[in-house]
């Protein structure tokens, strides 16, 4: 029997509904769905990408529109309500319903719905194949192929376990969809970015990260030789590589390096790396600042040894003030990702606030500490959870009790470490094509909203 060619549509969720979502400053170029366009367009099958960050129409529109076979939705714990939304409205149009992504790697469960037909569970996008040889061809040799999907079957869930994917059988993203929005996508003062990835996994262990436990903890990464070709043939002159850490293996870098001046390629790159190998190895920084460096992304985490050793960093303070030293010699903009700790109290956000003035960051970063969905953290925390609202697992909002002062003061005293933070930057020219009135009145708004609450409580 000859097969009929299928409709997919792939789409990436909004991140909130409100104004409050950094669209405009960073937008995040949609990488995982560009690999699986490619991988179905080469069957012969019509692809639509949908990202709901860029498009002036809403997404039920295009699920009525594209007619699609199959909807496939990835995104992280912050945007399953809008997943879950979406299968469920394209579930009534008919069609066959997957998700994927690292959120559903790790919280499958929560996806257990009647609309929902299929869950990813790891990395290997071929998987989507065989979902539809057995969903839509009813092909049920393909069932036995199923390892990595939750499936139903009478209306019972079962998970099937994957295994490590090697990033290597990846195909080259189909960037058509980044392409048609030439001023979209971009990294903060840069521009339009391009995503691209060399390596699926984390060799680090940070307590507090579930990045570790991508592809199964396994880490797997690309030849330098394909990654520098693919950067190559990129139509942007911004490059995001988006590895949870890039700096890591000085042979690797050195081969990077060494290929991209042979190529005679000149862009800028946005990466991330820790604070213990930047104070280790000046001279591997030197060379990356000379083909293009332009901004690492750096867990400096705290200004404390306790909680870098609580976070099992095996990293400390020492490292995070020489990394950002040579970083600012060299020329090499140093984004530090600070994390506000559960046991912060009055005196931690201000002296954060004067460690970051003291050492001059100019590109700071904060987190709440956030116990992750489907990690062993949030089992340790669960008595102290404060809501199960997966939008909030967004590193915006408290999810777990303060171990000191109540809710409404710790936000107080964040909200206030955020103003000071956005006018020291203003002062400084930092982000100057942003409009800090906006964020700076949204922050004394969220302020009084809390204190209302507290009021009427």
């Amino acid at each position: 029997m000859r097969r009929r060619k299928l409709t997919f549509l792939l789409i990436h969720p909004e991140i909130s509904r409100t104004r409050y979502n950094f669209v405009g400053v960073i937008e995040n170029e949609c990488l995982e769905l560009e690999y699986i366009s490619a991988m179905l367009k080469k069957k012969g099958h019509k692809v639509v990408l949908y990202d709901a960050q860029v498009e002036t129409f809403g997404v039920g529109p295009a699920i009525q529109e594209t007619k699609a076979d199959v909807v496939y939705i990835c995104g992280r714990a912050r945007q399953e309500n809008f997943m879950l939304e979406y299968c469920e409205y394209a579930k009534e149009c008919g069609a066959v319903t997957i998700i994927g992504g690292l959120h559903a790697q790790l919280c499958y469960e929560r996806m257990y719905r009647p609309y929902v037909d299929f869950i990813l569970t790891t990395f290997d996008i071929y998987k989507i194949v065989d979902i539809v040889e057995y969903a839509v061809y009813h092909e049920e040799g393909a069932l036995a192929r199923l390892a990595g999907v939750c499936c139903q079957r009478e209306g019972v869930w079962h998970y099937n376990a994957g295994e490590p994917f090697d990033i290597r059988r990846l195909p080259r993203p189909d960037r058509s969809y980044f392409n048609a929005f030439p001023h979209r996508y971009q990294y903060l003062e840069l521009g339009h970015a391009a995503w691209v990835r060399t390596a699926y996994g984390c060799p680090y262990r940070c307590a507090f990260c579930h990045r570790n436990r991508m592809n199964m903890g396994k880490l797997s990464c690309r030849d330098m030789d394909d990654v520098v070709d693919e950067i190559a043939q990129i139509d942007s002159d911004n490059i995001y590589i988006v590895d949870d850490d890039f700096l890591y293996d000085t042979d690797r870098l050195n081969r990077f390096v060494d290929r991209i001046r042979q190529r005679g390629i000149h862009k800028n790159y946005i990466c991330y790396g820790r604070a213990d190998y930047i104070a280790k190895n000046p001279d591997m920084m030197k060379k990356l600042k000379e083909i293009g460096l332009y901004y690492v992304l750096v867990g400096l985490e705290a200004i404390e040894d306790r909680y870098l050793d609580r976070y099992e960093k095996h990293s400390d303070v020492d490292h995070n003030i020489q990394s950002i030293a040579i970083c600012k010699e060299l020329g090499i903009h140093l984004m530090g990702m600070f994390i506000i700790d559960l046991g912060f109290r009055a005196k931690d956000f201000r002296a954060l606030y004067q460690w970051i003035a003291a050492y001059q960051v100019r590109n700071v970063a904060l987190s709440i500490f956030t116990p992750e969905l489907g990690t062993p953290t949030y089992e340790q925390y669960r008595d102290r959870i404060i809501t199960d609202n997966p939008s909030h697992f967004d590193y915006l909002h408290l999810v777990a009790k303060p171990d000191h002062m109540r809710v409404g003061s710790f936000y107080f005293h964040y909200y206030i470490l955020l103003i000071r933070l956005f006018l020291k930057a203003k002062r400084e020219g930092v982000y100057d094509f942003i409009d800090y009135g906006d964020y700076i009145r949204s922050f004394v708004g969220n302020i009084l909203r809390r204190k209302r609450r507290n009021d009427d409580a």
